[in-house]
């Protein structure tokens, strides 16, 4: 049941730390609500219902059936549970969207899948139909918050068909990833033949997910402030920087910050020796630790240069490997993880296949890795 007291939130993410991370997405999604729950804001998370999240949610009970959602939207039922932490979550369950080997958006040769419009299409129509009133679930957002392309459809969902339902704010995590699919789409998700316009979701002849969000939202958000000032420009902005500018009205950039209890050296569970600034020697056992952990020679007089990242230029690792082979001539010793564009994967792969004593790369999701 609601607090008529409280203000009600509804975070609608694609992946949500620590059971689906592809980047700082998910642990905003796990963090931030915590944060907005300390302040007393009714803060309730939506995800996909991914194998990991149904799995780690075994008892999480049906609440709502949405069997006809519009266009080719495939039936989908509503499981609700809560985080670790304690903050209520909806878990859209949709095994024919959902259920399936490979990556969150990819599959296991790197490829988009050919149905994201449909997987995500039926989140953003899910957190609609929830901002809209499900009498089943008793809860109704005042707010509805989406995080990049994968849930700027809910505020066009929500102005087409309930404008009135919800004040909706849309977070921009990183504006070069925009969801873009052809025409067509707009019949299968929904969407009225009008949204397709320029002062709507189409976007040099395509459906643009991203667009309706920042089209659409009645408030935009980005990272940091550098951030919102950026992509409101020709070279960052992706195409979007127009629209941007128009809206910079509602637009501000809010600095992500660290969670530090989660991330602190001296409570954290993960670290072999754990520290802190009055006994940061102690660090040195952690370094040993890593060596060991991905294969590098365990030495005290190299420094050792970690990189937790998502393989993209734009995270500029690109660069990194342009500059990785005068690095460990130092000489120097470099250990990457993280996932995403496979030919970059492939080329840390090969760099530490090729320096086996200064370079290791650790492709996947490994949370104690990480920390």
């Amino acid at each position: 049941m609601q607090d008529a007291h409280r203000l009600r939130v509804l975070f609608v993410v694609s992946e949500l730390a620590p059971w689906v991370k592809t980047g700082g997405l998910a642990e905003v999604a796990a963090t931030l609500p915590v944060a907005l729950h300390a302040l007393g804001i009714d803060v309730r998370l939506l995800v996909p219902g991914y194998p990991s999240m149904l799995q780690a949610l075994p008892h999480a009970c049906a609440v709502a059936d949405f069997a006809h959602l519009g266009g080719v939207l495939p039936r989908a039922l509503l499981r609700a549970a809560e985080t670790p932490a304690g903050i209520p979550l909806f878990v859209v369950e949709c095994p024919q969207l959902y259920t399936r080997p490979g990556g969150l958006y990819q599959d296991n040769n790197g490829v988009d899948w050919p149905d994201n419009h449909l997987r995500f299409g039926l989140l953003s129509r899910v957190a609609a139909a929830i901002a809209s009133g499900v009498d089943e679930i008793g809860w109704r957002p005042a707010i509805v918050h989406c995080h990049d392309w994968q849930a700027g459809l809910a505020p066009a969902y929500l102005h087409y068909h309930a404008p009135h339902a919800a004040r909706t704010v849309c977070s921009i995590h990183n504006i070069a990833y925009q969801g873009l699919f052809p025409p067509r789409t707009l019949q299968e998700l929904g969407l009225p033949p009008q949204a397709f316009a320029i002062n709507g979701v189409e976007y040099h002849g395509k459906l643009s997910f991203l667009k309706a969000g920042i089209q659409y939202a009645d408030r935009l958000t980005t990272v940091s402030p550098t951030y919102a000032r950026e992509i409101q420009t020709e070279e960052f902005g992706f195409g979007l920087d127009g629209l941007l500018r128009s809206r910079a009205d509602v637009l501000c950039g809010i600095l992500n910050g660290i969670d530090t209890r989660q991330w602190n050296p001296a409570t954290d569970d993960y670290l072999v020796q754990r520290y802190d600034g009055s006994c940061i020697e102690s660090k040195v056992v952690n370094k040993s630790a890593l060596q060991r952990r991905v294969r590098l020679p365990v030495t005290d007089d190299v420094p050792l240069l970690g990189v937790l990242s998502r393989f993209a230029h734009q995270k500029g690792l690109d660069l990194l490997l342009d500059v990785a082979r005068d690095v460990i001539k130092q000489p120097a010793q470099i250990a990457v993880l993280g996932t995403g564009e496979k030919a970059l994967a492939a080329k840390f792969t090969a760099l530490a296949r090729t320096h086996r004593e200064r370079c290791a790369a650790v492709i996947g999701f490994d949370e104690p890795l990480a920390h």
